[in-house]
């Protein structure tokens, strides 16, 4: 197994599949800057490699992702991810030609989530669960949009996204943001095995023009202007006084002042 730098992203080629490993499991996998360019340059040593048929994407320890917490990056100390590279990283995942199975144990919130949402298929185990949280802090994760829409639905995603809440692996299989729930580690690493047999007796062209296809018909493409719109809406929401008095909260320990009994 190679590592990118700083081991943040471990890689492995085996049999036509090549292994992308989130390496931080003492931070839940916390995505900083750092990660994302790392997991952007293993997705596209990835593809260029002409050994590899299928991309697993999976993480160490108790957690898939839990995104790129403000709380945690600042306990850290670490450099968050900017919408520009986080719709680098999506765009990476999305367009990417050979099929992307993700692993998913723990939680898998904001843009972890968001990163599942384009990844061709997710198995997640019964432990899994799932938030899009930026709401809460005033932000709007207008990135991750075009993929989980493309997932979920436009109903369910408003859902989602207004209000914050948590929900379980049961939840994400019903509404479509994994393909499939299993019971245990165990049994998630058994089904990873399974789906990826199975996709490696597809055709390796005819697999890059189903994709294609897909994209072309019923999961487009976002195209520039409209990522241009999700990263300049971001950075205005995050620039604006509501998400500054989300983050003050949230630093704090307190409620915003939106929300009944908070600060004022």
């Amino acid at each position: 197994m190679t590592a990118a730098p700083e081991s943040l992203v471990l890689t492995e080629v085996d049999g036509g599949i090549g292994i992308i490993t989130l390496n931080r499991p003492q931070s839940h996998n916390l995505l900083d800057a750092s990660i994302a360019h790392s997991l952007v340059g293993a997705i596209e040593d990835m593809t260029s490699h002409p050994g590899v048929r299928v991309i697993v994407l999976s993480a160490l320890g108790d957690s898939f992702c839990i995104g790129a917490d403000p709380l945690e990056l600042d306990r850290a100390g670490l450099v968050g991810v900017d919408p520009a590279l986080s719709a680098r990283l999506l765009r990476t995942l999305n367009d990417c030609p050979r099929p992307v199975v993700a692993r998913v144990q723990g939680p898998a919130c904001g843009l972890g989530a968001g990163v599942l949402a384009a990844c061709d298929l997710s198995i997640a185990s019964f432990d899994a669960h799932f938030a899009f949280e930026g709401i809460r802090t005033g932000q709007v994760p207008a990135v991750i949009a075009p993929y989980v829409i493309a997932a979920i639905g436009p109903q369910r995603t408003r859902r989602y996204f207004l209000t914050g809440e948590r929900f379980s692996a049961s939840e994400a299989y019903r509404i479509g943001l994994v393909s499939e729930i299993v019971a245990s580690d165990e049994q998630l690493d058994e089904a990873v095995g399974e789906v990826v047999d199975t996709l490696l007796l597809g055709g390796p062209r005819a697999q890059q023009q189903v994709k294609m296809l897909v994209r072309a018909l019923g999961r487009p493409r976002p195209d520039e202007k409209m990522l241009d719109y999700a990263v300049e809406m971001e950075n205005r929401i995050d620039a604006g006084a509501e998400a500054q008095e989300g983050l003050d909260a949230l630093f704090a320990r307190r409620r915003p002042g939106w929300v009944p009994g908070g600060a004022a």
